[in-house]
């Protein structure tokens, strides 16, 4: 059984459309902290357009499979984190966070 995710990419506009006006583009070179990311099935589809992505998550083996499956186009460019917010320290301002489906 194969299970699409967001096919008709609602979830990824709400997404574009809540992070910058309409017309701009929201994370072109932008530092992003991604709360609760989870395995990477969101981050995938804005981490491209970022200067940097730190993605974090309290459940390790979400954190393990979320680096396993990171494209070969974003190495290097996301860092995960198996952390929970209230652990989370900060390297570095970030310009934008994303805080989705992690309740």
């Amino acid at each position: 059984m194969t299970i699409i995710l967001d096919p008709d990419n609602a979830e990824t506009e709400a997404l574009f459309s809540l992070a910058a006006p309409a017309g701009a583009e929201p994370f072109r070179g932008k530092r992003v902290l991604e709360i609760g990311c989870g395995d990477g099935r969101l981050t995938w589809r804005y981490a491209a357009e970022t200067a940097a992505v730190c993605a974090i998550d309290p459940d390790p083996e979400k954190i393990r499979e979320a680096q396993e499956a990171i494209p070969a186009t974003l190495a290097g460019h996301i860092t995960f984190s198996a952390t929970p917010i209230e652990r989370f320290t900060a390297r570095y301002p970030f310009d934008l966070i994303i805080f989705s489906w992690s309740l």
